[in-house]
């Protein structure tokens, strides 16, 4: 038996003796080729090997790490973003140092297809928001300009600034920005508008996405009633951003600056309403032409007016039955062209906004039935010599080629106020105006015989303000004997002028009289006014 065992022992330790300690390992590469996208990217290889080795490649885009060693390694290929449209091949060769055996694989990486891609298809807007809030922000990835296209009517309300696209590495799409700024949708109907992003050049496109804006519908209105109305009220004081609010808890017959017709078809709806202490750099609301029955309103006192280069808007215009209106202080620049539709107006207030001339729809033909028209103040910026100053737009009829003379020719008018402006040049003297004749005057026991033959200009003018201004030149005749002269206190509201004319000329009148003594000696009825009288 112990001899058996010794047999055994001994066959056992020979077969020990009979394995390769250092066994050999097949050298070789787990893959023949890596297909990789344009982004770049890693992947994973192994390499078999029972001795040392090396990794090679000339490809700049390519990396291997380890990029040698000794013995069975897992190896990572890094492949960089490409920057072309082209595919393009690299390759890495695997060398084993102590056999000088070679594996070599390939890398084929696809270029970048033309691209205009969106991160959301679609964005929705609500129908109202604040001034500075109406906007969205739209991310393009895109390797290729574009141009931004809207349907057509689409910018009536939507609009768009973009920037610049930085196409800094080659074909590789990059992110810009486009800003669309969107205004209130007034009408009950929700606004659809497929955006198209345009590639500017032609080229073949693997995404090409458009944009989807959906802008909510208004809440209805029930126009022509209270209700209506008080809604409106609301929406206008909302539009304008009033610093103050209405109590909605009381009826609107009670709210502040509101009035209502007690009678009549219109019975508890706005008969007139003032909107002051407010800021806004839009045009009038929308809202404010369901105020059908509405006879006055007052829009006073933005706190942007000197800032802003503004328009009334279209909306005001179709209130037809107005008879008294005030856009003041507003910034009001021009008036839109349906302005003339307000033919009830018998009074019109713009003072305090900066226009650069006198509106040309401001004639007695759209405006029959006006009386008083208030066009005072309208300075954006206050300047004492307009010869040495350089500013533009400062308001105040600066572009007014010369003394407006068609205003002089409305004679319905009772009420003219142009003071503090920069009306320049002389007053003009109306030699082809309609003249004041003999019958007239000798079918009038108040009116003198020196009125015969001169131009009747404002004979039913009863306050005329031009003082202030940058006028010069003699005083008319038509001025100087005008019957209404001594009402409108013209030493302070028509002959007081200031500063010096763009041609740096002191302002003011040649012939002011030092009294109106020769103007009661003609009107010898008229009651004598001693403040119109002057130290001599």
């Amino acid at each position: 038996m112990k001899n058996r065992i010794m047999i055994i022992l001994a066959v056992a330790c020979a077969a020990v003796a009979c394995v390769d300690p250092n066994p050999q390992i097949e050298f070789g590469v787990d893959t023949d080729n890596i297909n990789i996208g344009a982004a770049g990217g890693v992947r994973k290889i192994n390499i078999s090997s029972s001795g040392n080795w090396v990794a090679m490649t000339e490809s700049p885009w390519i990396a291997v790490s380890p990029a040698n060693g000794r013995g069975s390694v897992e190896c990572v290929i890094s492949i960089g973003s490409t920057v072309v449209v082209e595919q393009r091949t690299g390759s890495v060769r695997i060398q084993n140092l102590d056999t000088e055996e070679k594996r070599d694989f390939t890398i084929v990486q696809e270029g970048f297809e033309y691209q205009i891609a969106l991160d959301e298809p679609q964005v929705d807007v609500s129908d109202y928001a604040a001034y500075e809030s109406r906007y969205f922000e739209v991310n393009v990835r895109s390797n290729v300009d574009f141009d931004v296209v809207l349907p057509e009517g689409a910018d009536k309300w939507l609009s768009y600034k973009k920037s610049d696209l930085t196409l800094d590495r080659g074909a590789r799409p990059r992110v810009s920005k486009v800003r669309f700024d969107w205004k209130v949708n007034s009408r009950d109907i929700e606004r659809i508008v497929d955006v198209v992003f345009e590639p500017a050049k032609n080229v073949q496109m693997s995404r090409h996405d458009a944009l989807k804006v959906v802008q909510k519908a208004a809440l209805p209105i029930s126009v022509g009633t209270p209700a209506g109305d008080s809604l409106a009220l609301l929406a206008v004081s909302r539009g304008l951003n009033m610093f103050t609010e209405w109590e909605t808890s009381e009826r609107m017959e009670h709210w502040t600056n509101v009035s209502v017709w007690k009678n009549g078809p219109d019975k508890g709806r706005v008969r007139s309403v003032q909107f002051f202490m407010f800021k806004t750099v839009e045009e009038i609301p929308f809202e404010i032409q369901y105020l059908t029955a509405a006879e006055e309103i007052i829009i006073y006192s933005n706190a942007n007016h000197f800032l802003r280069s503004l328009s009334t808007g279209e909306h005001i215009t179709k209130l037809t039955n107005l008879k008294r209106l005030t856009i003041g202080a507003y910034g009001l620049t021009e008036l839109h062209p349906d302005f003339k539709n307000l033919k009830n107006l018998e009074y019109l207030d713009l003072s305090s906004n900066c226009f650069q001339t006198i509106p040309d729809i401001l004639t007695p033909e759209n405006f029959p039935n006006l009386h008083a028209l208030e066009l005072n103040a309208n300075q954006r910026h206050t300047i004492y010599d307009l010869s040495n100053d350089i500013r533009e737009s400062v308001g105040g009829f600066i572009d007014e080629p010369k003394f407006p003379e068609r205003i002089l020719r409305w004679n319905n008018l009772d009420t003219l106020r142009l003071s503090v402006n920069y009306l320049q040049g002389e007053l003009p003297k109306m030699l082809d105006h309609e003249k004041w004749t003999a019958e007239e005057v000798h079918a009038c026991d108040t009116l003198p015989e020196i009125l015969i033959g001169l131009p009747k200009v404002l004979p039913e003018t009863e306050f005329f303000a031009i003082n202030f201004n940058r006028l010069t030149g003699e005083l008319p005749e038509w001025l100087l004997y005008h019957p209404k002269l001594d009402l409108w206190y013209p030493y302070s509201l028509v002959f007081q002028q200031e500063g010096k004319t763009r041609d740096g000329q002191s302002t003011g009148f040649s012939n002011e009289p030092a009294s109106l003594d020769y103007y009661y000696q003609h009107y010898p009825k008229k009651k004598y006014n001693p403040n119109n009288r002057t130290e001599e």
